[in-house]
């Protein structure tokens, strides 16, 4: 488990395929930040970009760690098939504050940036995300974009159109804390992200479908 609250900032360095096919995954080594990786252990999980991971070696003198990823997860999530900056949280200990929201690290659906721009001291990012994950998306809810606990303050409903197919867009405001300490602020029109939904919206949705349907004898 996760909270969303981002623990450092650290970068896909290489990019080594598993097999020689696209039914095989990637072995992906990761530079985090000094000192990061002192009190991780193999086996430990570690969330890329919001998608939770199992470091499976570390190089401490290198401040390396690497992680195997599967076809499946290549395939449900995006920012993990090429080398680049990502956001880095360790999993939750059952001691540590909950500062976020309860994230599990499960991706639920890849969004699209429509628009990231300064307004005042902070910054407006609106992303469109699926249409499936809509009902699960609410004023002043709980989203996770990239790992990083966010609040929605809009959410617009968007019909299919020529043009698109439909979806429903998420307004965030992030302050210039999170910009600054995140990869968040290397984010541009047109970006993938990775969304996962408040895990208790899921289980409420869930029950919720199961009191509309009559028990059978």
């Amino acid at each position: 488990m996760f909270t969303g609250i981002i623990t450092g900032v650290g970068r896909i360095v290489a990019i080594h395929s598993l097999g020689s096919s696209s039914d095989h995954g990637k072995r992906l080594t990761i530079e985090a930040p000094a000192g990061y990786l002192d009190d991780v252990g193999l086996g430990d999980s570690i969330a890329l970009n919001g998608a939770c991971m199992t470091a499976t070696a570390i190089d401490l003198a290198q401040q390396r760690f690497s992680i195997d990823i599967s076809a499946e997860s290549l395939a449900k999530t995006t920012g993990l098939a090429e080398t680049g900056t990502i956001n880095l949280e360790k999993a939750l200990r059952a001691h540590d504050r909950l500062g976020g929201h309860i994230v599990s690290g499960h991706v639920d659906g890849i969004g699209t940036v429509t628009h990231f721009a300064e307004v005042g001291e902070s910054w407006e990012l609106r992303i469109l995300a699926p249409a499936e994950l809509g009902k699960y998306l609410a004023y002043k809810g709980s989203i996770t974009v990239n790992g990083v606990s966010l609040t929605v303050n809009r959410v617009t409903d968007l019909a299919a159109t020529a043009e698109h197919a439909g979806g429903c867009e998420v307004s965030i405001n992030l302050i210039p804390h999170t910009v600054q300490n995140t990869a968040l602020g290397r984010l541009q029109r047109g970006s993938q992200v990775n969304l996962e939904i408040d895990l208790i919206a899921r289980y409420v949705e869930r029950m919720l479908a199961g009191a509309a349907t009559p028990p059978t004898h």
